[in-house]
């Protein structure tokens, strides 16, 4: 953490995490709302509602949200979001707090929390515009519950879920959740059932209030039933948590049932570190429960091998990917071969290929590890319709000149104006706020 003091008489005081900007040069004696044409690094990015006035800014390529709000809230939610933190949980990353903010008139101004904005995060406005109904209901619904549960497991009690304070990153075939308001979480040690349900219920009032808002703004069918929509979120809540914490009572006989119980948790993406079996005083019956459970079964493997970074349905199509061509080494090898030589052979000859075979234009449309999904699946695509194989280079050509070229750019600057215009009239219509 560094502290930059930008002069005794002002009184402001800029905390700051190592490793991004000091922020010296923006102009912190103006309401963020009187940004405009004052600083070059304001941007305009697509991301969600806010009750709050938020900016965003960019530094060599990196964006930044700023929030204004009080001080004991900006430092609140800076505490709880390096916890989350910490706890590896989805969420944006704090970096700073800036206080003692006073406008040229000597009048004070609010603190501003300081996050890393999530590159290629996306709100649910933009989804709902951009996915079918059908699809996005299911994918939607997952990444929520599977957010709520983990931020339940460890103990994280949010107090405004809502799909304004979400963003979704795009993960294979489905979606990632990320908590980007913190402002109302608390962390404790564990949560009660009743704070639990406390928490979902406010989220479902929420949730449907956001969906109703979605259909008046013309995002939405007027067919699409939020009610209907919120109930089967909680019904899913129930059952991933049930998973992931009942106790289980079975004959000692059946053993293999432990393994079933671990591999429906591997399943779902949890990756089962801890797990209690305890033994009836007759030796005939096993108790078992899962005691630490961690969400990236997964994730973690692939980092371990690759060292890569990537999302828990992205992991899993990578590790498809990695599994497959070191059998196709071992094959050619005559033998076995370690782990990590078959998971290095891949990265350097099929993962890192053909990254650096994507122009550079297109770089913005979708992550790295997404965009090594998006071409396996084009490539297999057009493997089945040709009744062969299809190779790396052969398929790079269709990937770049048919899929990239018509994706939109979604790692976050907005630069069409009808895109940024029809998102401005959703915005009105809710009475929110938006950066840039």
């Amino acid at each position: 953490m560094t502290a930059s003091q930008a002069g005794a008489e002002s009184g402001l005081s800029i905390l700051t995490r190592q490793g991004h900007p000091d922020y010296l040069d923006l102009p912190w004696d103006r309401p963020l709302e009187q940004w405009h044409d004052v600083t070059e690094r304001l941007i305009r990015v697509r991301r969600g509602l806010s009750r709050h006035v938020v900016r965003m800014v960019q530094y060599d390529g990196r964006v930044y949200a700023l929030k204004e709000t009080s001080q004991a809230l900006a430092e609140h939610e800076y505490r709880v979001l390096r916890q989350l933190e910490d706890e590896r949980l989805p969420a944006v990353r704090a970096v700073g707090v800036v206080s003692g903010r006073r406008g040229a008139d000597g009048s004070e101004l609010d603190s501003v929390l300081i996050t890393r904005f999530l590159d290629f995060a996306l709100p649910y406005q933009y989804l709902f515009r951009t996915t079918s109904p059908s699809l996005l209901r299911d994918r939607l619904l997952d990444a929520a519950v599977v957010l709520f549960t983990r931020l339940h497991l460890e103990g994280v009690y949010w107090g405004d879920i809502s799909l304004a304070n979400i963003l979704f990153r795009r993960d294979a075939g489905a979606l990632m959740a990320y908590l980007v308001d913190a402002e109302t979480a608390e962390c404790r040690p564990a949560l009660t059932d009743s704070l639990r349900a406390h928490d979902l219920a406010i989220g479902v009032e929420n949730i449907t209030g956001g969906l109703y808002d979605a259909i008046a703004g013309g995002l939405l069918e007027d067919d699409v039933g939020p009610v209907e929509i919120t109930a089967d979120l909680v019904d899913r809540y129930h059952r991933v948590w049930a998973e992931l914490t009942r106790e289980d009572e079975i004959s000692a006989t059946e053993r293999w049932r432990i393994n079933e119980r671990i591999q429906r948790l591997n399943a779902m993406g949890f990756d089962v570190e801890e797990l209690s079996v305890v033994r009836s005083s007759d030796g005939s019956r096993l108790r078992i429960r899962p005691v630490v459970v961690e969400e990236g079964h997964a994730h973690l493997r692939l980092r371990k091998l690759t060292g890569l970074e990537v999302q828990e349905n992205q992991a899993r199509t990578l590790l498809n990917a990695l599994d497959a061509y070191g059998l196709s080494l071992e094959h050619q090898a005559g033998g076995a071969l370690p782990e990590a030589v078959k998971a290095y052979r891949w990265l350097s000859e099929r993962y890192e290929p053909v990254i650096a075979a994507i122009p550079a234009r297109y770089r913005d449309r979708l992550d790295d590890a997404q965009l090594i999904y998006e071409f396996i699946e084009h490539r297999n695509a057009l493997s089945r319709a040709a009744g062969r194989q299809i190779e790396n280079e052969e398929a790079l050509v269709t990937f770049v000149n048919d899929v990239l070229d018509g994706l939109p750019k979604e790692k976050a600057i907005i630069d069409q104006e009808d895109e940024a215009d029809s998102y401005d009239a959703f915005l009105r219509h809710t009475g929110e706020t938006r950066s840039g």
